[in-house]
Protein backbone atom coordinates (compact mmCIF):
# COMPACT_ATOMS: atom_id res chain seq x y z
CA UNK A 1 0.00 0.00 0.00
CA UNK A 2 1.02 3.60 -1.10
CA UNK A 3 2.45 5.61 2.20
CA UNK A 4 1.47 9.25 2.27
CA UNK A 5 2.96 10.69 5.18
CA UNK A 6 2.42 14.15 4.57
CA UNK A 7 -1.34 13.97 2.82
CA UNK A 8 -3.46 13.43 6.10
CA UNK A 9 -1.99 17.29 6.89
CA UNK A 10 -0.26 18.17 3.86
CA UNK A 11 -1.80 18.60 0.68
CA UNK A 12 -0.28 22.30 -0.68
CA UNK A 13 -0.08 23.84 -4.23
CA UNK A 14 3.70 23.99 -5.92
CA UNK A 15 3.30 27.69 -5.76
CA UNK A 16 2.68 27.75 -2.04
CA UNK A 17 5.09 24.95 -1.19
CA UNK A 18 7.63 27.36 -2.36
CA UNK A 19 7.04 29.02 0.88
CA UNK A 20 5.88 26.73 3.40
CA UNK A 21 9.01 23.51 2.34
CA UNK A 22 9.75 21.28 4.98
CA UNK A 23 13.45 22.78 4.45
CA UNK A 24 13.85 26.56 4.95
CA UNK A 25 15.50 26.79 1.80
CA UNK A 26 15.04 23.51 -0.31
CA UNK A 27 11.91 22.77 -2.45
CA UNK A 28 10.00 19.64 -2.44
CA UNK A 29 9.87 16.33 -0.99
CA UNK A 30 11.78 13.79 -3.51
CA UNK A 31 14.11 13.41 -5.97
CA UNK A 32 13.73 10.65 -8.75
CA UNK A 33 16.28 9.29 -10.70
CA UNK A 34 17.57 5.70 -11.86
CA UNK A 35 21.04 5.11 -13.26
CA UNK A 36 21.79 3.44 -16.58
CA UNK A 37 21.81 0.39 -16.92
CA UNK A 38 20.45 -0.03 -13.67
CA UNK A 39 16.83 -1.80 -13.49
CA UNK A 40 15.70 0.12 -10.51
CA UNK A 41 14.77 3.48 -10.11
CA UNK A 42 14.42 5.71 -6.65
CA UNK A 43 12.79 8.71 -4.69
CA UNK A 44 14.84 9.97 -2.20
CA UNK A 45 14.01 12.36 0.59
CA UNK A 46 16.12 15.56 1.34
CA UNK A 47 18.12 13.81 3.77
CA UNK A 48 19.50 11.26 0.60
CA UNK A 49 17.03 8.58 1.88
CA UNK A 50 15.22 6.13 0.28
CA UNK A 51 11.89 6.64 0.13
CA UNK A 52 10.63 4.51 -2.35
CA UNK A 53 11.96 1.99 -5.13
CA UNK A 54 10.56 0.60 -7.84
CA UNK A 55 12.34 -2.71 -8.82
CA UNK A 56 11.81 -3.64 -11.77
CA UNK A 57 13.93 -6.71 -12.45
CA UNK A 58 16.50 -7.09 -15.65
CA UNK A 59 14.14 -7.06 -18.59
CA UNK A 60 13.60 -2.67 -17.09
CA UNK A 61 17.05 -1.46 -17.15
CA UNK A 62 16.44 2.43 -17.42
CA UNK A 63 17.79 3.39 -21.06
CA UNK A 64 18.24 7.26 -20.45
CA UNK A 65 15.55 9.43 -18.46
CA UNK A 66 12.71 8.56 -16.07
CA UNK A 67 9.71 10.60 -14.66
CA UNK A 68 7.08 10.58 -12.62
CA UNK A 69 3.16 11.56 -13.47
CA UNK A 70 0.99 12.42 -10.83
CA UNK A 71 -0.32 9.61 -8.98
CA UNK A 72 3.34 8.27 -8.57
CA UNK A 73 3.17 6.18 -11.95
CA UNK A 74 6.84 5.79 -12.92
CA UNK A 75 7.33 6.28 -16.97
CA UNK A 76 11.30 5.68 -18.73
CA UNK A 77 12.81 4.44 -21.65
CA UNK A 78 14.04 1.03 -21.48
CA UNK A 79 17.53 -0.42 -22.63
CA UNK A 80 15.66 -3.23 -24.57
CA UNK A 81 17.79 -6.38 -26.12
CA UNK A 82 18.09 -7.38 -30.18
CA UNK A 83 17.15 -3.60 -31.44
CA UNK A 84 19.06 -3.65 -34.99
CA UNK A 85 20.19 -0.10 -34.27
CA UNK A 86 23.46 0.45 -31.95
CA UNK A 87 25.07 3.31 -30.43
CA UNK A 88 23.75 4.62 -27.32
CA UNK A 89 21.84 5.66 -25.80
CA UNK A 90 19.90 2.66 -28.23
CA UNK A 91 16.24 1.83 -26.32
CA UNK A 92 13.41 0.80 -27.92
CA UNK A 93 11.41 0.47 -25.49
CA UNK A 94 9.01 2.47 -22.96
CA UNK A 95 7.45 1.75 -19.84
CA UNK A 96 4.51 2.58 -16.97
CA UNK A 97 4.62 0.95 -13.92
CA UNK A 98 2.48 2.29 -11.01
CA UNK A 99 3.45 2.72 -7.43
CA UNK A 100 3.81 -1.15 -6.90
CA UNK A 101 6.32 -1.73 -9.61
CA UNK A 102 3.34 -3.28 -11.33
CA UNK A 103 4.06 -3.01 -15.32
CA UNK A 104 0.84 -0.61 -16.76
CA UNK A 105 2.36 -0.26 -20.08
CA UNK A 106 5.33 -2.46 -21.82
CA UNK A 107 5.33 -0.44 -25.67
CA UNK A 108 7.91 -1.93 -28.15
CA UNK A 109 9.12 0.85 -30.45
CA UNK A 110 11.94 -0.85 -32.65
CA UNK A 111 11.70 -2.44 -35.90
CA UNK A 112 14.82 -3.07 -38.62
CA UNK A 113 13.59 0.73 -40.19
CA UNK A 114 13.13 2.42 -36.58
CA UNK A 115 14.11 2.54 -32.97
CA UNK A 116 13.62 5.04 -29.99
CA UNK A 117 16.65 6.29 -28.43
CA UNK A 118 17.25 9.34 -25.60
CA UNK A 119 14.24 10.82 -24.65
CA UNK A 120 11.15 10.53 -23.94
CA UNK A 121 8.42 12.89 -22.71
CA UNK A 122 5.24 11.95 -20.73
CA UNK A 123 2.40 14.04 -21.98
CA UNK A 124 -0.71 15.77 -20.28
CA UNK A 125 -3.21 13.61 -22.29
CA UNK A 126 -1.58 10.48 -21.27
CA UNK A 127 0.89 9.90 -24.23
CA UNK A 128 4.06 9.84 -24.62
CA UNK A 129 6.64 11.36 -26.97
CA UNK A 130 9.38 9.30 -28.29
CA UNK A 131 12.72 10.23 -30.22
CA UNK A 132 13.39 7.40 -33.16
CA UNK A 133 16.00 6.71 -35.56
CA UNK A 134 14.73 5.77 -39.10
CA UNK A 135 16.80 4.36 -41.62
CA UNK A 136 17.74 5.96 -44.91
CA UNK A 137 19.42 4.44 -47.37
CA UNK A 138 22.70 5.85 -49.27
CA UNK A 139 20.27 6.18 -52.13
CA UNK A 140 17.98 8.13 -49.82
CA UNK A 141 20.76 10.43 -48.84
CA UNK A 142 22.16 11.25 -52.29
CA UNK A 143 18.62 11.85 -53.68
CA UNK A 144 18.13 14.64 -51.15
CA UNK A 145 21.31 16.01 -51.90
CA UNK A 146 23.72 15.08 -49.65
CA UNK A 147 27.20 15.73 -51.39
CA UNK A 148 29.22 16.28 -48.21
CA UNK A 149 28.61 12.28 -46.62
CA UNK A 150 27.85 9.13 -48.63
CA UNK A 151 26.55 6.02 -46.85
CA UNK A 152 23.07 5.06 -44.95
CA UNK A 153 21.91 7.91 -42.95
CA UNK A 154 19.68 8.20 -39.19
CA UNK A 155 17.86 10.96 -40.06
CA UNK A 156 15.21 11.40 -36.33
CA UNK A 157 11.79 11.64 -35.80
CA UNK A 158 9.28 12.12 -32.95
CA UNK A 159 6.01 10.08 -32.61
CA UNK A 160 3.34 10.66 -30.05
CA UNK A 161 1.97 7.32 -28.58
CA UNK A 162 -0.82 6.41 -27.51
CA UNK A 163 -1.28 3.73 -25.52
CA UNK A 164 -3.81 1.19 -26.43
CA UNK A 165 -3.42 -1.87 -23.73
CA UNK A 166 -0.54 -3.68 -21.71
CA UNK A 167 1.59 -3.81 -25.03
CA UNK A 168 0.20 -1.85 -27.42
CA UNK A 169 -0.17 1.50 -28.54
CA UNK A 170 -1.08 3.92 -31.22
CA UNK A 171 0.87 6.67 -32.93
CA UNK A 172 -1.51 9.23 -33.28
CA UNK A 173 1.14 11.89 -34.19
CA UNK A 174 4.58 12.20 -35.99
CA UNK A 175 7.18 14.94 -36.99
CA UNK A 176 10.06 13.54 -39.75
CA UNK A 177 13.29 15.77 -39.93
CA UNK A 178 13.56 14.08 -43.30
CA UNK A 179 10.21 16.40 -44.62
CA UNK A 180 12.29 19.26 -43.79
CA UNK A 181 15.57 19.37 -45.70
CA UNK A 182 17.21 22.23 -47.56
CA UNK A 183 20.24 21.95 -50.01
CA UNK A 184 21.88 24.50 -52.29
CA UNK A 185 23.84 22.19 -54.29
CA UNK A 186 21.67 20.44 -56.79
CA UNK A 187 19.02 22.78 -58.67
CA UNK A 188 17.09 19.79 -59.71
CA UNK A 189 15.62 18.69 -56.06
CA UNK A 190 12.89 19.98 -54.40
CA UNK A 191 14.01 20.44 -51.60
CA UNK A 192 16.97 23.28 -53.46
CA UNK A 193 17.24 26.79 -51.97
CA UNK A 194 19.85 29.06 -53.47
CA UNK A 195 20.10 30.49 -50.19
CA UNK A 196 20.35 28.21 -47.16
CA UNK A 197 20.61 31.18 -44.75
CA UNK A 198 17.27 32.48 -45.98
CA UNK A 199 15.65 29.01 -44.76
CA UNK A 200 16.31 28.78 -41.54
CA UNK A 201 12.97 26.56 -40.73
CA UNK A 202 14.43 23.74 -42.52
CA UNK A 203 18.16 21.30 -42.10
CA UNK A 204 20.79 21.68 -44.13
CA UNK A 205 21.64 18.48 -45.30
CA UNK A 206 24.99 18.96 -45.95
CA UNK A 207 25.83 20.39 -42.58
CA UNK A 208 27.78 18.12 -40.82
CA UNK A 209 26.23 15.28 -42.44
CA UNK A 210 26.82 11.46 -40.95
CA UNK A 211 25.00 8.43 -40.25
CA UNK A 212 24.18 9.49 -36.79
CA UNK A 213 23.26 12.66 -38.56
CA UNK A 214 21.49 14.78 -35.53
CA UNK A 215 21.76 12.96 -32.38
CA UNK A 216 18.24 13.88 -30.71
CA UNK A 217 18.37 13.97 -27.10
CA UNK A 218 16.25 16.07 -25.77
CA UNK A 219 12.66 16.30 -25.63
CA UNK A 220 9.75 18.67 -24.02
CA UNK A 221 6.45 19.31 -24.58
CA UNK A 222 4.25 22.88 -24.08
CA UNK A 223 0.68 22.98 -23.79
CA UNK A 224 -0.19 26.49 -24.15
CA UNK A 225 1.70 27.14 -27.16
CA UNK A 226 0.84 23.29 -28.03
CA UNK A 227 4.89 23.12 -29.30
CA UNK A 228 8.01 20.78 -28.97
CA UNK A 229 11.52 21.58 -28.09
CA UNK A 230 14.57 19.26 -29.03
CA UNK A 231 18.03 19.25 -28.75
CA UNK A 232 20.38 17.81 -31.19
CA UNK A 233 23.99 16.54 -29.91
CA UNK A 234 25.85 16.61 -33.04
CA UNK A 235 23.90 20.06 -34.45
CA UNK A 236 24.73 22.05 -31.51
CA UNK A 237 21.33 23.53 -31.26
CA UNK A 238 17.96 23.37 -29.54
CA UNK A 239 15.02 23.82 -31.86
CA UNK A 240 10.93 24.50 -31.33
CA UNK A 241 8.42 22.56 -33.90
CA UNK A 242 4.33 22.89 -34.32
CA UNK A 243 2.71 20.22 -32.84
CA UNK A 244 -0.73 21.03 -33.79
CA UNK A 245 -0.63 19.98 -36.89
CA UNK A 246 -2.44 16.96 -38.28
CA UNK A 247 0.74 14.73 -39.70
CA UNK A 248 0.13 15.49 -42.65
CA UNK A 249 1.07 19.18 -41.87
CA UNK A 250 3.65 18.25 -40.39
CA UNK A 251 5.21 16.53 -43.00
CA UNK A 252 4.75 19.62 -44.94
CA UNK A 253 5.34 23.85 -44.73
CA UNK A 254 1.82 25.11 -43.76
CA UNK A 255 -0.80 24.14 -41.26
CA UNK A 256 -1.17 24.05 -37.47
CA UNK A 257 -1.23 27.29 -35.44
CA UNK A 258 1.55 28.98 -36.79
CA UNK A 259 0.44 28.15 -39.91
CA UNK A 260 3.98 26.53 -40.74
CA UNK A 261 3.37 23.00 -40.93
CA UNK A 262 6.43 20.97 -39.41
CA UNK A 263 9.08 23.53 -40.26
CA UNK A 264 11.30 24.35 -37.33
CA UNK A 265 9.78 27.69 -35.88
CA UNK A 266 12.73 28.39 -33.43
CA UNK A 267 16.51 27.68 -33.42
CA UNK A 268 19.36 28.69 -30.89
CA UNK A 269 22.85 27.95 -30.23
CA UNK A 270 24.76 27.55 -33.74
CA UNK A 271 24.14 29.88 -36.28
CA UNK A 272 26.62 28.15 -38.67
CA UNK A 273 24.29 25.70 -38.68
CA UNK A 274 21.86 27.77 -41.05
CA UNK A 275 24.97 29.88 -42.46
CA UNK A 276 24.73 32.54 -40.48
CA UNK A 277 27.99 34.61 -40.78
CA UNK A 278 30.10 35.74 -38.83
CA UNK A 279 27.80 33.90 -36.50
CA UNK A 280 28.87 33.29 -32.68
CA UNK A 281 28.76 29.87 -31.52
CA UNK A 282 26.87 29.39 -27.93
CA UNK A 283 26.41 25.58 -27.60
CA UNK A 284 29.10 23.47 -27.42
CA UNK A 285 27.14 19.83 -27.16
CA UNK A 286 23.80 20.25 -25.71
CA UNK A 287 21.26 17.92 -24.22
CA UNK A 288 17.99 18.27 -22.32
CA UNK A 289 15.94 20.99 -24.60
CA UNK A 290 12.55 21.98 -21.61
CA UNK A 291 10.87 25.12 -21.39
CA UNK A 292 10.83 26.62 -17.70
CA UNK A 293 7.26 25.50 -16.45
CA UNK A 294 4.24 28.06 -15.22
CA UNK A 295 4.54 28.22 -11.07
CA UNK A 296 8.15 28.99 -11.81
CA UNK A 297 10.27 32.26 -11.85
CA UNK A 298 10.68 33.28 -15.45
CA UNK A 299 8.35 30.70 -16.78
CA UNK A 300 8.44 30.28 -20.95
CA UNK A 301 11.97 30.36 -20.67
CA UNK A 302 13.93 27.41 -23.29
CA UNK A 303 16.50 25.90 -21.33
CA UNK A 304 19.10 23.41 -22.22
CA UNK A 305 22.70 21.75 -20.67
CA UNK A 306 25.79 23.12 -22.80
CA UNK A 307 28.19 20.20 -22.19
CA UNK A 308 30.95 22.84 -22.65
CA UNK A 309 29.76 25.98 -22.47
CA UNK A 310 32.12 27.21 -19.75
CA UNK A 311 35.25 25.43 -21.39
CA UNK A 312 36.33 21.63 -22.86
CA UNK A 313 36.23 20.92 -18.83
CA UNK A 314 33.27 22.65 -17.82
CA UNK A 315 29.72 22.67 -18.39
CA UNK A 316 26.43 24.78 -18.44
CA UNK A 317 22.72 25.33 -17.95
CA UNK A 318 21.79 28.40 -20.60
CA UNK A 319 18.60 29.78 -19.93
CA UNK A 320 16.90 31.56 -22.84
CA UNK A 321 13.93 33.88 -23.44
CA UNK A 322 13.15 33.10 -27.02
CA UNK A 323 11.30 36.12 -29.25
CA UNK A 324 8.01 34.28 -28.84
CA UNK A 325 4.85 36.18 -30.51
CA UNK A 326 2.05 34.05 -30.32
CA UNK A 327 2.91 31.06 -32.15
CA UNK A 328 5.54 32.18 -34.00
CA UNK A 329 8.96 33.69 -33.51
CA UNK A 330 10.84 36.90 -34.74
CA UNK A 331 13.13 36.44 -37.23
CA UNK A 332 15.28 38.85 -39.72
CA UNK A 333 16.42 37.23 -43.15
CA UNK A 334 19.62 36.87 -43.05
CA UNK A 335 20.51 36.68 -39.36
CA UNK A 336 20.65 34.90 -36.76
CA UNK A 337 17.69 33.75 -34.22
CA UNK A 338 17.57 35.71 -31.29
CA UNK A 339 19.37 36.22 -28.44
CA UNK A 340 22.80 36.66 -29.33
CA UNK A 341 23.86 34.73 -26.05
CA UNK A 342 21.88 32.84 -23.24
CA UNK A 343 19.69 34.98 -21.17
CA UNK A 344 20.94 33.49 -17.83
CA UNK A 345 23.51 31.33 -17.27
CA UNK A 346 24.63 28.67 -14.52
CA UNK A 347 28.09 27.46 -14.69
CA UNK A 348 28.03 23.55 -13.03
CA UNK A 349 30.00 22.33 -10.48
CA UNK A 350 32.03 20.25 -12.77
CA UNK A 351 31.63 18.43 -16.09
CA UNK A 352 29.83 16.01 -18.16
CA UNK A 353 30.58 15.26 -21.76
CA UNK A 354 27.79 14.01 -22.73
CA UNK A 355 23.98 13.82 -20.89
CA UNK A 356 23.31 16.31 -18.51
CA UNK A 357 20.33 18.30 -17.25
CA UNK A 358 18.18 20.60 -15.08
CA UNK A 359 15.08 21.68 -13.49
CA UNK A 360 14.18 25.54 -12.86
CA UNK A 361 11.82 25.04 -9.51
CA UNK A 362 8.84 27.26 -8.04
CA UNK A 363 10.76 28.96 -5.18
CA UNK A 364 13.32 29.62 -7.53
CA UNK A 365 15.82 26.99 -6.89
CA UNK A 366 17.37 24.70 -9.89
CA UNK A 367 18.18 21.20 -9.43
CA UNK A 368 21.14 20.23 -11.75
CA UNK A 369 22.17 16.98 -13.03
CA UNK A 370 26.10 16.44 -13.98
CA UNK A 371 25.15 13.32 -15.36
CA UNK A 372 28.33 11.35 -16.56
CA UNK A 373 29.65 11.89 -12.87
CA UNK A 374 26.50 10.79 -11.13
CA UNK A 375 26.28 14.26 -9.82
CA UNK A 376 23.42 15.36 -8.33
CA UNK A 377 22.63 19.25 -6.47
CA UNK A 378 20.46 21.69 -5.62
CA UNK A 379 21.06 26.01 -5.45
CA UNK A 380 19.22 28.53 -4.23
CA UNK A 381 18.32 31.76 -6.32
CA UNK A 382 21.75 33.05 -5.52
CA UNK A 383 23.51 29.92 -6.88
CA UNK A 384 24.70 27.93 -3.27
CA UNK A 385 24.63 24.59 -3.12
CA UNK A 386 22.32 24.06 -1.09
CA UNK A 387 21.58 20.19 -1.64
CA UNK A 388 23.97 17.21 -3.44
CA UNK A 389 23.56 13.33 -3.74
CA UNK A 390 25.99 11.14 -5.92
CA UNK A 391 23.92 7.87 -7.73
CA UNK A 392 27.14 5.76 -7.96
CA UNK A 393 27.18 5.93 -11.77
CA UNK A 394 25.63 7.96 -15.13
CA UNK A 395 22.35 9.34 -14.50
CA UNK A 396 21.09 11.46 -17.78
CA UNK A 397 18.12 13.69 -15.67
CA UNK A 398 16.71 13.66 -12.24
CA UNK A 399 13.81 15.44 -11.20
CA UNK A 400 12.40 16.84 -7.71
CA UNK A 401 8.66 16.55 -7.02
CA UNK A 402 6.81 17.60 -4.19
CA UNK A 403 4.34 15.34 -2.04
CA UNK A 404 1.58 16.52 -3.66
CA UNK A 405 1.92 15.40 -7.00
CA UNK A 406 3.34 12.45 -6.06
CA UNK A 407 0.12 11.22 -3.97
CA UNK A 408 -2.49 12.71 -5.55
CA UNK A 409 -3.54 11.66 -9.94
CA UNK A 410 -3.76 14.59 -11.73
CA UNK A 411 -7.95 16.40 -12.60
CA UNK A 412 -9.02 15.14 -15.90
CA UNK A 413 -7.97 17.48 -19.08
CA UNK A 414 -10.47 19.83 -19.01
CA UNK A 415 -12.59 21.07 -21.79
CA UNK A 416 -14.17 24.01 -23.41
CA UNK A 417 -17.54 24.84 -24.99
CA UNK A 418 -18.55 27.81 -26.43
CA UNK A 419 -22.72 29.28 -26.07
CA UNK A 420 -23.38 32.48 -27.63
CA UNK A 421 -20.15 34.10 -27.79
CA UNK A 422 -18.90 32.72 -24.16
CA UNK A 423 -16.26 29.77 -23.57
CA UNK A 424 -16.88 27.73 -20.63
CA UNK A 425 -14.25 25.32 -19.25
CA UNK A 426 -15.53 21.95 -17.18
CA UNK A 427 -15.88 22.11 -13.70
CA UNK A 428 -12.42 22.60 -11.71
CA UNK A 429 -10.84 24.51 -8.70
CA UNK A 430 -8.97 27.15 -10.23
CA UNK A 431 -8.54 28.77 -14.11
CA UNK A 432 -6.59 30.73 -16.02
CA UNK A 433 -7.32 31.27 -19.89
CA UNK A 434 -5.04 31.84 -22.42
CA UNK A 435 -5.19 33.35 -26.17
CA UNK A 436 -2.97 32.55 -28.62
CA UNK A 437 -0.48 31.37 -25.69
CA UNK A 438 -0.48 34.13 -23.28
CA UNK A 439 -2.28 34.36 -20.16
CA UNK A 440 -5.12 36.65 -20.50
CA UNK A 441 -5.44 39.36 -17.47
CA UNK A 442 -7.89 38.92 -15.39
CA UNK A 443 -9.60 35.83 -17.22
CA UNK A 444 -9.46 33.39 -13.86
CA UNK A 445 -13.64 32.33 -14.24
CA UNK A 446 -14.79 29.47 -15.00
CA UNK A 447 -16.53 31.46 -18.44
CA UNK A 448 -14.57 33.82 -20.80
CA UNK A 449 -16.20 36.15 -23.22
CA UNK A 450 -13.69 36.52 -26.01
CA UNK A 451 -12.55 40.04 -26.88
CA UNK A 452 -10.79 38.86 -30.22
CA UNK A 453 -10.45 36.01 -32.68
CA UNK A 454 -7.70 33.44 -31.30
CA UNK A 455 -6.79 30.08 -29.98
CA UNK A 456 -8.28 29.95 -26.37
CA UNK A 457 -7.26 27.64 -23.76
CA UNK A 458 -8.17 26.95 -20.01
CA UNK A 459 -5.58 26.11 -17.19
CA UNK A 460 -7.40 24.35 -14.47
CA UNK A 461 -5.96 22.57 -11.08
CA UNK A 462 -8.08 19.85 -9.32
CA UNK A 463 -8.92 20.70 -5.42
CA UNK A 464 -5.40 19.99 -4.15
CA UNK A 465 -3.63 22.46 -6.16
CA UNK A 466 -1.08 19.52 -6.65
CA UNK A 467 -0.87 19.85 -11.01
CA UNK A 468 -1.74 22.49 -14.03
CA UNK A 469 -3.72 20.89 -16.54
CA UNK A 470 -4.09 22.61 -19.83
CA UNK A 471 -7.07 22.29 -22.35
CA UNK A 472 -6.94 21.66 -26.14
CA UNK A 473 -6.70 24.79 -28.31
CA UNK A 474 -10.63 26.21 -28.87
CA UNK A 475 -9.97 28.48 -32.41
CA UNK A 476 -12.58 31.21 -31.52
CA UNK A 477 -13.89 33.63 -34.44
CA UNK A 478 -15.94 36.56 -33.09
CA UNK A 479 -19.31 36.78 -35.09
CA UNK A 480 -18.73 38.46 -38.56
CA UNK A 481 -21.05 41.48 -37.15
CA UNK A 482 -22.51 42.68 -33.97
CA UNK A 483 -25.56 45.17 -34.72
CA UNK A 484 -25.20 46.78 -31.57
CA UNK A 485 -23.86 49.98 -32.74
CA UNK A 486 -24.85 50.10 -36.65
CA UNK A 487 -22.65 49.35 -39.58
CA UNK A 488 -24.42 52.93 -40.98
CA UNK A 489 -22.21 54.96 -38.66
CA UNK A 490 -19.18 53.77 -40.56
CA UNK A 491 -17.12 53.64 -36.90
CA UNK A 492 -13.65 53.91 -38.51
CA UNK A 493 -10.06 54.74 -37.51
CA UNK A 494 -8.68 58.03 -39.01
CA UNK A 495 -6.05 58.60 -40.68
CA UNK A 496 -5.89 54.23 -41.43
CA UNK A 497 -3.35 53.12 -42.59
CA UNK A 498 -1.46 55.31 -39.81
CA UNK A 499 2.14 56.03 -38.77
CA UNK A 500 1.16 55.04 -35.30
CA UNK A 501 -1.53 57.58 -33.87
CA UNK A 502 -4.85 56.79 -34.75
CA UNK A 503 -8.36 58.23 -33.31
CA UNK A 504 -12.51 57.63 -33.87
CA UNK A 505 -15.24 60.20 -33.57
CA UNK A 506 -16.36 59.89 -29.79
CA UNK A 507 -19.62 61.42 -31.10
CA UNK A 508 -20.55 57.75 -32.50
CA UNK A 509 -21.34 56.50 -28.75
CA UNK A 510 -23.48 59.21 -27.75
CA UNK A 511 -21.72 59.96 -24.88
CA UNK A 512 -22.20 56.03 -23.14
CA UNK A 513 -19.20 54.38 -21.63
CA UNK A 514 -17.29 52.55 -24.50
CA UNK A 515 -13.77 50.58 -24.24
CA UNK A 516 -11.37 49.93 -27.23
CA UNK A 517 -9.20 46.54 -26.70
CA UNK A 518 -6.12 46.08 -29.23
CA UNK A 519 -4.49 42.62 -30.35
CA UNK A 520 -1.79 42.57 -32.83
CA UNK A 521 -2.21 39.42 -35.28
CA UNK A 522 -0.81 36.83 -33.12
CA UNK A 523 -3.66 37.78 -30.94
CA UNK A 524 -1.61 39.57 -28.12
CA UNK A 525 -2.94 42.35 -26.34
CA UNK A 526 -1.21 45.68 -27.34
CA UNK A 527 -3.15 47.96 -25.53
CA UNK A 528 -6.56 49.00 -23.45
CA UNK A 529 -8.12 51.59 -22.98
CA UNK A 530 -11.87 53.51 -21.98
CA UNK A 531 -13.20 56.17 -23.35
CA UNK A 532 -10.58 57.76 -25.22
CA UNK A 533 -10.78 57.81 -28.52
CA UNK A 534 -7.31 58.19 -29.56
CA UNK A 535 -4.93 54.92 -29.93
CA UNK A 536 -1.16 55.48 -29.86
CA UNK A 537 0.93 52.16 -31.30
CA UNK A 538 3.63 54.26 -32.83
CA UNK A 539 5.98 52.23 -30.15
CA UNK A 540 4.43 48.65 -32.05
CA UNK A 541 5.90 47.14 -35.02
CA UNK A 542 4.74 47.64 -38.65
CA UNK A 543 1.39 45.23 -39.63
CA UNK A 544 -2.25 44.75 -39.03
CA UNK A 545 -4.39 45.23 -35.28
CA UNK A 546 -7.17 44.28 -34.61
CA UNK A 547 -9.86 46.47 -32.49
CA UNK A 548 -12.50 45.48 -30.66
CA UNK A 549 -14.91 48.22 -29.28
CA UNK A 550 -17.84 47.49 -26.63
CA UNK A 551 -19.91 50.02 -25.85
CA UNK A 552 -21.04 49.99 -22.43
CA UNK A 553 -22.26 45.79 -21.91
CA UNK A 554 -22.56 45.61 -25.64
CA UNK A 555 -20.70 44.54 -28.66
CA UNK A 556 -18.34 43.55 -29.87
CA UNK A 557 -17.52 45.41 -33.14
CA UNK A 558 -14.36 44.78 -34.52
CA UNK A 559 -12.17 47.34 -37.07
CA UNK A 560 -9.00 46.65 -38.21
CA UNK A 561 -5.57 49.00 -38.24
CA UNK A 562 -2.83 48.99 -40.60
CA UNK A 563 0.18 50.51 -38.85
CA UNK A 564 3.06 51.59 -41.55
CA UNK A 565 6.00 53.78 -40.14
Amino acid sequence: MKIRPFLSTFIISAALFAATSLSAQQWGHYTLYGVMGNSNNYLIDTNNTVYHTWALGANYRTGYSSYLIPGGTLVKSVQRAGNSFSGGPITGQVIKADWNGNIIWDYVYSTTQYCTHHDICPMPNGNVLLIAYERKTAAEVAAAGCTTFSGEMWPDKIVEVQPTGLNTGTVVWEWHAWDHLVQSVNSSLANYQTSIVNHPELLNINYSAAKDWMHMNGVDYNPMLDQITFSCHNLHEIYVIDHSTTTAEAASHSGGNSGKGGDILYRWGKPSAYNVTPSTTIINVVHDAHWIKEGSPNAGRLVCFNNRGVSNTQSAVDQVSSPVNGYVYAIVPGQAFQPTSYTQRHACNGYSSNMGGSQQLPNGNMLVCVATAGSLYEIDSAGNTIWSFNTGGSNAKAFRYDDCYVNNTAPAIPTITETSGTLDASSATTYQWYINGQPIPGATNQSCTPAADGIYVVRITDANGCVFRYSAGYHFALPAAVENISKDTELNFYPNPSTGLVSINENYFGGKDFEMTVYDSYGKLVAQQKNYSTIDLSSNSNGIYNVAIRLEKTGPVNRKIILIR
